[in-house]
């Protein structure tokens, strides 16, 4: 026996569907707040119209920022199956069955479907280490302080330039003195947790034997390669947004560029990375070199310094070993 449960997910609410068959009669809605205090009465209610045991319990939901989480990892505490879908591939579920209208209902309606139709197909959601959450959360603040410091940072060049009010001028830079505290102690408390995991303090040893790759770029990857279970380099540099992406269309003759699709923040981070590496790293110099020799431009060049230098590391990490150059090795 399975019964498939969708999910729809916002900030404020929870929108169940529940399958017991594929007649209308069939279908069980029901609304909740969004708010742990209600996920108790969640779960006697899933288990009062399934009848059934928590593990025969298909539940798909979309990821949804940081608004799916805590009820994600409530149910599979619970024991039930949780199919977490990427919003894009569950809207072209939603066009196939050909529902026109967007409600909560439908949504959720929707996702439990998706969820029967991919259940031979998909992975199965778990949940990540304590201890990989904990940087999760570290990194999500990080990046908020780093785009508070960049902006604050961004005023007070504005300010000098103009001749601002010198008292305006102290506010800014005690809001930058204050910024650069805290992004220090965050960073101290994610070295800490590294360093604390033996295997995760191997990886960051392994990550910045890589010419290139410094601490900040390395605590970045180590975060990335535990919480992602990647079986190829080419998984790693899709996932952050690093394979070329051809744009042709009838007469028009485009160039490749990246697929920038992931996360931005560590794809601008290997950015810079990769900057470096094109001058210090020599198997990433050596493809610079090539590719302008064939007439690539800079850029093209860069991204796949990027992408070069992103499979390295998936390399040192996956075999255990500290980088070697391949020219040094020939």
């Amino acid at each position: 026996m399975r019964v498939n449960v969708g999910i729809d997910i916002s900030k404020d609410s929870l929108d169940f569907c529940l399958l017991l068959n594929q007649t209308k009669s069939g279908r069980k809605f029901r609304s909740f707040k969004n708010r742990k205090i209600d996920y108790f009465i969640i779960n006697d209610w899933l288990l009062k119209q399934a009848k059934c045991q928590p593990h025969e319990i298909v539940i798909t939901m979309e990821s949804t920022g940081v608004y799916h989480e805590a009820i994600a990892l409530f149910l599979h505490s619970s024991g039930f199956q949780i199919i977490i879908s990427n919003p894009g591939k569950a809207k072209k579920f939603s066009q196939s069955l050909g529902l026109v209208h967007k409600t909560d209902k439908l949504d959720s309606y929707m996702l439990a479907r998706y969820g029967d139709a991919q259940y031979e197909h998909v992975s199965f959601w778990k949940p990540d280490a304590e201890n990989i959450r904990s940087i999760k959360m570290l990194v999500r603040r990080l990046s908020a302080l780093e785009k508070d410091r960049l902006r604050e940072s961004n005023r007070l060049e504005a300010s000098t330039i103009s001749g601002s009010y010198e008292r305006v001028l102290l506010s800014i830079k005690r809001m930058i003195h204050i910024l650069d505290d805290e992004i220090k102690e965050i960073e101290h408390e994610i070295d800490c947790i590294i360093a604390a995991c033996p295997v995760m303090s191997k990886n960051h040893n392994l990550l910045m034997s890589v010419v290139g790759i410094g601490k900040v770029m390395s605590r970045e990857l180590v975060y990335l390669f535990s919480a992602k279970s990647f079986s190829t380099a080419k998984q790693a540099a899709a996932f952050v947004g690093l394979t070329p992406r051809l744009n042709e269309s009838g007469s028009f003759k485009g160039r490749t560029t990246l697929s920038k699709i992931g996360p931005s923040r560590i794809r601008s981070k290997i950015f810079l990375a990769a900057v470096s590496a094109s001058k210090y790293n020599p198997d990433i110099k050596a493809q610079k070199h090539r590719l302008l020799s064939a007439g690539k431009t800079k850029m093209q060049a860069l991204g796949a310094a990027m992408r070069k230098l992103i499979q390295i590391c998936f390399g040192v990490i996956k075999n255990q070993t500290k980088y070697q150059s391949e020219i040094t090795l020939n």
